[in-house]
């Protein structure tokens, strides 16, 4: 059976979703859940680096494997979109407007978190609200659903 793929989207692709994607992949891997996570950019080429020095020092920290997540940032596509079950934007202010304008018919279908950007949050508190978020995620698709962007919108598999 394959497994269903949660999609982390960041704009650069090289700290958030990619902390996000290295962190959901080893403790799912811990869980025993048939979930894989991979993140994408809406604006990769903005990236300096292929993964925020600030990410590896607490993927490490945390004793998690940087294999986890992708070599390089990529860029996000309607096929990423396409073969996940779910999709998590990290800042809703940030990342709606990409979605509107880049890929609207997805504009309902996106969960957000609330963890802005290394210019507004320092990074150890957004890696730890990323770690508190992932952490619950794990828990949701262990008790077997993961909530949809609404309330009243809950996926059973």
């Amino acid at each position: 059976m394959s497994k269903q793929i949660v999609l982390f989207l960041c704009t650069g692709n090289f700290y958030r979703s990619r902390y996000a994607e290295a962190l959901f992949n080893h403790q799912a891997d811990c869980a025993g859940i048939n979930w894989q996570a991979k993140s994408k950019g809406f604006r990769p080429h903005l990236a300096k680096e292929d993964l925020s020095h600030w990410a590896v020092e607490r993927l490490e920290e945390h004793h998690v494997p940087v294999s986890g997540t992708s070599s390089k940032p990529a860029k996000l596509t309607s096929f990423d979109l396409a073969e996940s079950s779910l999709v998590i934007a990290l800042y809703e202010a940030e990342h709606a407007p990409m979605i509107r304008e880049q890929f609207p018919r997805w504009t309902d279908r996106i969960c957000y978190w609330n963890i802005p950007d290394i210019d507004i949050t320092p990074p150890v508190l957004a890696l730890a609200k990323i770690e508190h978020e992932v952490e619950s995620l794990i828990d949701q698709l262990s008790a077997g659903h993961a909530m949809g962007r609404g309330l009243d919108c809950v996926v059973e598999f």
